[in-house]
């Protein structure tokens, strides 16, 4: 991540101080949550119950990395034994409802739930029903997030460095 670049280059958040009302969306259940397209957004989803193996882990990263550079761009992306972080920015597509932030979570969310209980053999909800996401509304603010999620394995003592985690992906600004 290199520290000089301007917001307004590749890894602008796109979230412009100046947002028309019309231009976002704000939806709320438990949580509020606002859409602006062209956003990066942090996210956070926690498993209703337990922990995930490592093996467990892998599978929720995979389904993660499999819809990357096609739906959305992935910045980094942890995944904890009980939660996961996400730097994440949608693609546009012709119908934004196709790629919307939420219909985004509940392929990642639904696909994973559905993998972890075929390996359990269990069935039910896996993660909680809402998920935290927060707009990212500046260069210093991307920057944070990124450096948060990075550090999050180090804090929770489940390795010395970031790069040591092999639950953590960077695969860094998108290209363009």
């Amino acid at each position: 991540m290199k520290e000089g670049k301007k917001a307004n280059k590749i890894g602008s958040t796109g979230f412009p101080a100046c947002a028309q009302k019309d231009e976002l969306l704000i939806t709320r259940r438990n949580l509020p949550h606002w859409r602006f397209a062209g956003s990066f957004y942090f996210v956070t989803f926690r498993l209703k119950s337990g922990n995930l193996s490592a093996e467990e882990r892998m599978m929720v990263l995979d389904t993660i990395k499999h819809f990357h550079k096609i739906r959305y761009w992935v910045t980094v992306a942890v995944v904890m034994p009980d939660h996961v972080h996400l730097l994440l920015k949608p693609f546009p597509s012709e119908s934004y409802a196709d790629f919307s932030l939420s219909k985004i979570l509940q392929g990642i969310k639904g696909f994973s739930a559905w993998q972890l209980n075929k390996s359990r053999s269990t069935e039910g909800a896996v993660w909680q029903e809402e998920s935290f996401d927060r707009i990212v509304r500046d260069y210093d603010e991307y920057l944070e997030k990124w450096n948060y999620i990075r550090s999050n394995p180090v804090k929770a003592e489940l390795c010395h460095a970031p790069e040591d985690y092999a639950c953590l992906w960077e695969p860094g600004e998108p290209e363009g």
